[in-house]
């Protein structure tokens, strides 16, 4: 179970949408937790990896050596510039 406290236009805006569609206001913020959890997850993995490089607790991996890993063919041409 969880309860959350919106701003007044929020609710507002949500009440509205969920009379003019026939759903249930939990049913919008349910698909908006779901649509966005991803992206939240993401966004505080790719901030705990930057601090970790900076930090000296990880290290990067040239571009040619991750494709060769993934099993990418590397053209050579195409890195030069």
């Amino acid at each position: 179970m969880l309860a959350i406290r919106l701003p007044a236009t929020i609710e507002k805006r949500l009440d509205r949408l969920a009379k003019r569609t026939g759903r249930t206001k939990t049913y919008y913020a349910r698909e908006a937790i779901l649509k966005h959890l991803e992206d939240l997850e993401d966004i505080y993995d790719a901030e705990k990896a930057l601090e970790d490089l900076y930090a000296g607790r990880s290290h990067t991996v040239p571009l040619e050596v991750a494709m060769k890993r993934a099993g990418i063919k590397v053209n050579e041409d195409d890195l030069a510039d």
